[in-house]
């Protein structure tokens, strides 16, 4: 064979692969992209119906509630996640080795652990300190004697959407991301249907104002949980739930949960705790700042989902290929899901930047809260392809088992520089609410060169798990 031929069959080759890694890529990514920015999008209805209730002072107690009570629910969330991402990064790697015995076994340690160790542990405390932890977020007496009810009725919807969290990791470590999309949408088209009725009294309900949308949101995520685990009990996906099955605890599977897991909880608890500490500086900006902070945080949450989708695709792809020991397409895969994820952001930030007001005016009419969120648009719009790729490759490394270096890199970024900076430009320098998103965009790039340089030296493809 001439060496021209040659040439020519591994051009075709190369081009066989490349398809096959962006069909791969989008097939688990689309499904996890559509749940997330349509779920973010029913989120940032919610808080528009909440911020346009007539009442502007009840409205922007309310607002401000929401943001109150989603800083220590996150928290829990972030640290059930933490140890879904060991799930996630051990159900990938056996369904790649063909050991998928081991799946069912995986997925009941990590729901066992994640409500026993977690999630009742935090509902109780959050039901039982309810006015602490919100006068400690800094809720003033508007803010408190509004969110009490919502708070509370958060922290048992808690239980439900952990559950449901800890299912839908497991089914899209084996790359099945449309059955997880398919039921939250469907329950996020619920809610907000039960938050119009609940917030404004429609339909002869009563008109329940933020209580309302916490009752709504609870009852979703219920229903939510139900489908999914009925999905897994029904034995049609390789992820399955056994009841029947006896239970055994296994300590290698333990132990790869705790190694992956921990730095990962790390990692949440020290991103939660930075976030808080902002909130807190944020907070004695007043109420009506406030909630110009949190209607921006609400459409950055927006931004948030391409770096998050293709994460998890990029988890689940290099776990499966590192499972087969194919370590140079585990690298493909990842600079595959960040060059798409990357696109998707920077058109996102180009909408930010030049339509900030008008997408701020969707939630409120007063012209503080829209002066103040159109100028954090602008700093988000610049924050987007560093927030992005530090998305998509720490996701990738998490779906190796590597998860020290993303610990540090928000270690750093977030507690060092973020909370730092924000107190600085806020509290000394008197920039207001543009100095704290500032101190965001800084943080951004700080994470994002960690995570970078680590990528880059490739020792995350070597990461044994047992």
């Amino acid at each position: 064979m001439s060496d021209v031929n040659v040439d020519k069959e591994k051009q075709i080759n190369f081009l066989k692969i490349k398809n096959k890694t962006d069909v791969e890529v989008l097939r688990i990514a689309w499904p996890v992209l559509t749940e997330l920015l349509l779920g973010s999008l029913f989120g940032m209805i919610d808080m528009m119906m909440l911020g346009r209730m007539s009442d502007n002072a009840l409205a922007a107690a309310s607002v401000a509630a929401v943001g109150m009570t989603n800083q220590p629910l996150f928290i829990g969330l972030s640290l059930v996640q933490a140890l879904n991402v060991g799930g996630t990064a051990m159900i990938a790697r056996y369904f790649g080795a063909n050991q998928k015995e081991k799946i069912e076994t995986t997925l009941k340690h990590v729901m066992l652990l994640s409500m026993l160790v977690l999630v009742i542990p935090l509902s109780i405390l959050g039901l039982v300190f309810t006015d602490s932890i919100m006068t400690f977020m800094g809720a003033q007496a508007d803010t408190l004697q509004v969110g009490r009810s919502y708070f509370k009725i958060i922290m048992i919807s808690f239980i439900f959407q952990s559950f449901n969290m800890a299912i839908s990791a497991a089914l899209r470590g084996i790359g099945e991301t449309k059955v997880p999309m398919m039921i939250n949408l469907r329950c996020n088209f619920l809610n907000v249907f039960g938050n119009a009725v609940l917030i404004y009294g429609l339909l002869g309900f009563p008109r329940l104002g933020i209580t309302g949308a916490g009752i709504s949101t609870a009852l979703s995520n219920a229903i939510a949980c139900i489908l999914i685990f009925g999905y897994v009990l029904k034995g049609k996906s390789v992820v399955r739930f056994n009841i029947n099955k006896p239970f055994k605890v296994n300590k290698r599977i333990l132990y790869n949960l705790f190694r992956i897991g921990v730095p990962a909880s790390f990692e949440q608890l020290v991103l939660r705790t930075g976030i808080l500490l902002f909130v807190r500086i944020v907070a004695e900006l007043g109420t009506v700042i406030y909630a110009a902070h949190q209607i921006a945080l609400n459409i950055l949450g927006l931004s948030f989902q391409p770096g998050q989708a293709f994460g998890i695709a990029a988890s689940s792809l290099v776990g499966m290929s590192l499972g087969a020991g194919k370590f140079d397409m585990a690298e493909e895969y990842a600079r595959k899901t960040r060059k798409m994820g990357s696109i998707i952001s920077t058109f996102m930030a180009v909408i930010f930047f030049f339509f900030g007001p008008q997408l701020v005016r969707l939630y409120s009419g007063d012209p503080m809260i829209i002066r103040n969120s159109s100028v954090a648009m602008k700093i988000i719009a610049v924050a987007q392809p560093f927030q992005s790729s530090q998305f998509i490759l720490a996701g990738a490394m998490r779906g190796a088992g590597d998860t020290f270096w993303p610990l540090v890199s928000t270690t750093v970024g977030v507690l060092m520089v973020r909370v730092v900076f924000a107190y600085i430009f806020v509290s000394i320098m008197g920039y207001g609410l543009a100095g704290a998103w500032i101190a965001l965009l800084i943080d951004q790039f700080v994470r994002w060169a960690f995570v970078y340089f680590r990528f880059r030296t490739g020792k995350w493809k070597y990461i044994k798990i047992r």
